[in-house]
């Protein structure tokens, strides 16, 4: 009765890859100028608070600005965060030690969402990260974020078409949904938690 329901509600509220700027509107707009900033700080300084779930989010370092923002909205979703960039326990220099580092945190963390950026899909360490998270997550515990140009579309390639997706529920609120290949779809949060 519940999954009829759901997808009645899908039916009235379709799913949206998220673009670029939804993604600024949901982060600076809705949240304001000063609570954004206050969540990045708090997303970099992870102490501040605690989680119900823990995210490896695989990502291309040139899509730094549109990062920051998917931390916030992650942030809001009650998770922890772990990204290369901000590890300081991470080499300076990018070599076997930094993939090896990057395999045990991807097994660390129970979650692997890939921000699917055209700069990701063309990323050799974001395809690697993909592959080595598949392994170790499988399809109930991995997702992409495909972030579309403004105009809304997003194609990915062949093989991204797979994984789960995180897409927005399309009904003037920021209500998120992981939808799996089968067009099964289950609430961003309760697959955080799951």
């Amino acid at each position: 009765m519940i999954f009829v329901i759901f997808v009645l509600y899908l039916k009235f509220y379709p799913m949206s890859i998220i673009t670029k700027n939804r993604l600024n509107a949901v982060t600076e707009v809705k949240l304001g100028f000063s609570e954004y900033n206050r969540s990045i700080n708090e997303v970099k300084n992870q102490s501040k608070y605690s989680a119900t779930a823990t995210v490896f989010l695989s990502h291309n370092h040139s899509d730094a600005p549109l990062i920051d923002k998917v931390l916030v909205l992650l942030r809001r979703s009650g998770v922890t965060v772990y990204m290369d960039r901000t590890d300081s326990g991470m080499a300076p220099t990018t070599g076997a030690a930094t993939a090896t580092r990057i395999k045990a945190k991807i097994k660390e963390h129970k979650k692997f969402v890939l921000v699917a950026t055209d700069n990701a899909i063309q990323s050799k360490w974001c395809n690697w990260e993909l592959g080595y998270g598949d392994a170790q997550k499988f399809d109930q515990h991995i997702a992409l974020l495909p972030l579309a140009e403004n105009s809304g579309t997003w194609t990915g390639t062949e093989y991204l078409r797979i994984y789960p997706r995180i897409e927005e529920t399309y009904n003037g609120s920021d209500v998120y949904n992981v939808i799996f290949p089968d067009n099964r779809a289950v609430s961003l949060a309760a697959w955080l938690r799951s």
